[in-house]
């Protein structure tokens, strides 16, 4: 018989520290450190925020990565896309260089934007992480919007972040340079000899650096890409996109695992959606359009700068003096964003439904007006404000439209040869904008195709507006939200201020 020790440790789980120890252990972190403005991301961070600080900053941050897709889908070129980005990256993702302290980069707000920088990567890149075609949106962005601060970068401190990287370059001899002189000088425009002797080049393999292959501005031999120092930012580049997709596929397979299921669940998941269309809504001060006689009488003439969800659902409501609930409720809200009040508002529905006695209306549709504006029913928080009006991403998603109902977006619910009547019937007529919204729609860039028409019908003003200066790109951002686009065309058609602030993104 065989006696058992069972104060034995199993080899395979040997561990040198007592298990109570291990217990009620307090973890300890190394702190982080933030010595350059630039960050490829390889570790994550470790310090306490709070919930609202989670989900905000991931916020802003997707605002930026939201306008960066937008240029690339307007095939806006890059210093096109660098003076939209910019005023909007100082507004909600500031990252400022060392020499902008004389602190330098021990400067308490450097500290926290650069904080509010490393985490709102890693939090997105914990939301985009499910899906390979999330993953790989996410990686083409995040490769511009690091291309786009490195090209801006105080050039001193640059240099300085490029040293501290130790990438997996193989410096050139000064032997195998002048053996290869020649075909370096012919493989790469715009060099003479003597800028081949005196510069700096690099061994990379060929495989990292497409871009510079695929413009023929490299010499390649046995696999090797020789790499001069002028084209030190594709190298980096390359860096950082093979470290960004293996940590998507590290984050893809630790997603499942995720403790936090009650809060932090809802959150990523929202923002993965938001990925399409960000959600957007409006504040109360910038709801109102300053100068603009709205009521009952004036909502068809001011029904020509509505966007093409809420022109549809108007022109429906005078055909048919009548509208099923989702498409009341999503005009009604509308309307009061655009600062039509609840009296106001009853007149204009009571007018609209022409076809029923007082008595049917003040039964049937006179209550759910009043709790839309929160004059009834609803908790006390919400009472006195009702409903807040429905961002392109919440009519996106929710409540699709179903047989002889009008709310949604046309883009998305409608078929392509019912949106093209509907846009030449609002006066959408030029053939280059419809064939660009049909491109959009097929590619589910549904707020890419409401932008490209804004843009078409108020051009002339918006180029008015950008060469006085009285408007910046912070005023001209992507729409993503019906109010904003009625608040904007009110404005430029109007010779009104910049008064339309960026939306107030909410999860």
């Amino acid at each position: 018989m065989i006696r058992q020790d069972y104060n034995r440790i199993d080899p395979k789980r040997r561990s040198t520290i007592d298990y109570k120890k291990k217990l009620f252990a307090v973890p300890t972190y190394r702190p982080q450190y933030y010595q350059h403005r630039l960050s490829l991301y390889e570790n994550p961070p470790t310090a306490e925020i709070t919930l609202e600080q989670f989900e905000q900053w991931a916020i802003d941050r997707l605002r930026i990565l939201a306008e960066i897709e937008a240029c690339s889908f307007r095939n806006k070129t890059p210093a096109e896309t660098a003076a939209h980005v910019t005023p909007l990256l100082q507004r909600w993702l500031p990252l400022h260089s060392n020499t902008s302290s004389s602190t330098g980069s021990q400067d308490e707000n450097l500290k926290l934007e650069r904080q509010k920088d490393h985490y709102s990567h890693f939090i997105l890149r914990l939301a985009f992480s499910s899906t390979e075609d999330l993953r790989r949106r996410f990686a083409r962005i995040e490769s511009a919007l690091f291309k786009l601060r490195f090209q801006n970068d105080d050039a001193k401190e640059r240099q300085t972040f490029v040293e501290s990287l130790q990438l997996d370059w193989e410096v050139v001899s000064e032997e195998e340079k002048k053996a290869l002189g020649s075909d370096l000088q012919n493989a790469t425009l715009g060099l003479k000899r003597q800028d081949v002797e005196e510069g700096g080049w690099f061994k990379i393999d060929f495989e990292t650096v497409p871009e510079l292959v695929e413009g023929r501005r490299v010499f390649l031999k046995a696999g090797k890409a020789y790499v001069p120092v002028r084209e030190q930012m594709s190298m980096v580049l390359a860096g950082f996109n093979a470290r960004l997709d293996q940590g998507l596929e590290i984050a893809a397979r630790a997603l499942p695992r995720l403790d936090e299921d009650d809060r932090l669940t809802p959150i990523l998941n929202h923002l993965s959606k938001n990925f399409a269309t960000p959600d957007s809504t409006l504040s109360d001060s910038d709801s109102a359009v300053p100068g603009a006689s709205i009521n009952a009488t004036s909502i068809d003439l001011l029904s020509q700068n509505f966007p093409l969800c809420m022109r549809n659902l108007h022109m429906t409501l005078r055909k048919n003096s009548h509208l099923k609930h989702f498409g009341r409720l999503q005009y009604t809200l509308f309307l009061k964003g655009i600062g039509v009040t609840l009296e106001n508002c009853l007149i204009f529905w009571r007018q609209a439904f022409k076809l029923i006695t007082d008595d049917t209306f003040n039964k049937e549709y006179r209550y759910n007006i009043r709790h839309a504006y929160g004059d009834v029913g609803g908790d006390a928080i919400r009472r006195g404000r009702g409903y807040a009006p429905f961002s392109c991403q919440k009519i996106l998603t929710e409540h699709p439209p179903g047989s002889g109902e009008s709310h949604g977006c046309p883009y998305r619910h409608f078929s392509v040869d019912n949106l093209t009547t509907l846009l030449q019937t609002t006066g959408v007529n030029d053939r280059d904008v419809l064939r660009g919204v049909k491109e959009d729609v097929e590619k589910k860039r549904f707020h890419i195709a409401c932008n490209r028409v804004f843009e078409w019908a108020h051009q002339g003003d918006i180029k008015r507006v950008k060469e006085d200066g009285s408007w910046g790109a912070a005023e001209l951002d992507t729409i993503v939200h019906p109010n904003t686009y009625f608040k904007r065309g009110y404005l430029l058609r109007n010779g009104g201020a910049a008064a339309v602030k960026g939306d107030e993104m909410e999860m």
